[in-house]
């Protein structure tokens, strides 16, 4: 392998049958509940660059995967102005529940990962929509924001290696990882690991043909960085 490790957090919309949110199924294809497009793109680049890949395997609606265990909006109870009402049912017994059953077995199994093979360079990527349904007149114009909070060293030639290429790059945009950043903080960070922190804009990665394009563009960036670190 190449001593690279993706992780996507947001990559599944799978609801366990034993839980109900209560919701327009709808909404389980929109961004609210999956990171659009980030299962098959991170999949093709870890095809692409032989790296190993960690999805998370259950929508972000059941539990938000990058939330510290004790973040208020671990188990959202609205998103973009839809509300959960299932998760507004949930008593401190069922929040335990679920947390014990789905958030720490993820990050469990994420850090034996990491201390069986340290990985030289962390890839976390997720996607974000177009504009929120919430607040549809602020357009965001970005094709890819690089997060991170404290350590910046992939994050610099990231940004860098990207507005080469010619893609139109948010630092610490659409979103800051100084704010959301947990999965990052707690695997990367925690462990003194470089990590990329991608954010790809939802349109450009809806179907197969955006997929590979977006793949095309993305892993050379990814190999310039873990050169670079």
């Amino acid at each position: 392998m190449s001593g690279l490790l993706l992780i996507a957090d947001h990559a599944s919309n799978h609801v366990p049958a034993d839980i109900d949110l209560d919701i327009d199924p709808v909404l389980l294809d929109q961004h609210m509940a999956i990171d659009i497009g980030v299962a098959p793109l991170g999949r093709l680049l870890c095809d692409r660059l032989d790296m190993d890949g960690i999805f998370g395997p259950v929508s972000r609606l059941v539990i938000d995967l990058n939330r510290e265990e004790d973040a208020p909006g671990l188990i959202p109870q609205e998103s973009d102005g839809f509300a959960i009402s299932g998760n507004k049912l949930l008593d401190a017994e069922g929040r335990r529940a679920r947390i014990a059953h789905h958030w720490r077995p993820y990050h469990d199994g994420i850090a034996a990962r990491i201390a069986a093979d340290r990985p030289r360079l962390i890839i976390s990527l997720h996607s974000f929509t177009p504009r929120l349904s919430a607040r549809p007149e602020e357009a965001r114009p970005w094709q890819v924001g690089v997060l991170y909070n404290q350590d910046d060293r992939a994050a610099r030639p990231g940004i860098a290696a990207l507005r080469a290429a010619g893609i139109v790059t948010g630092d610490n945009e659409p979103y800051s990882g100084k704010v959301l950043n947990a999965t990052m903080n707690r695997h990367a960070e925690g462990n003194a690991i470089p990590y990329l922190g991608l954010e790809v804009r939802q349109d450009l990665i809806g179907d197969e043909a955006g997929v590979t394009a977006w793949a095309d563009r993305l892993a050379p960036v990814i190999r310039t960085v873990a050169e670079a670190v």
